[in-house]
């Protein structure tokens, strides 16, 4: 089902939505992170989950000078995501980076909605396409893993 995140009319519900997928896909890189066996993998998976913290960051402040609020955690997808990349997990790694991928694909509709979005400041733009671009190369590297692995 594609993601309606990053199409809210409503800039603070924007971020507000944002958020909550951030954090999801921080949940769903932790639960992966604890399930790789190979280290380079692993160091490699620990490096995107940093830059979806930075996203977070980035977010945090655009909230802040938007006055939306700040989610503390996921909403209920981040059970659905957690439990898709644990089941992934007892199938091997390459299904496990499968999972991943597959999250990616939310991720990246949602930047693309709020870079093509009306209602997100000129100024908020190049934050949406830094995370873009990161989250296009986090799934070409989960892709290309799932399929050596």
């Amino acid at each position: 089902m594609a993601t309606t995140v990053g199409t809210s009319g409503d800039f603070a519900t924007l971020i507000e939505n944002m958020l909550s997928l951030e954090r999801d896909a921080i949940a769903a890189y932790e639960a992966t992170i604890e399930r790789l066996e190979d280290a380079g993998r692993k160091q490699t998976v620990a490096g995107f989950k940093a830059d979806h913290e930075r996203h977070v960051a980035e977010l945090e402040r655009l909230a802040r000078e938007h006055d939306a609020t700040i989610p503390d955690e996921g909403d209920l997808k981040q059970m659905l995501t957690t439990g898709k990349v644990k089941l992934g997990g007892l199938m091997g790694e390459g299904a496990l980076l499968k999972a991943m991928s597959s999250k990616e694909d939310d991720t990246i509709a949602a930047y693309r909605h709020a870079v093509e979005n009306d209602a997100v400041p000129a100024s908020a733009k190049p934050v949406f396409e830094a995370a873009l671009s990161d989250e296009r190369r986090h799934k070409a590297w989960m892709d290309e893993a799932a399929a050596a692995a």
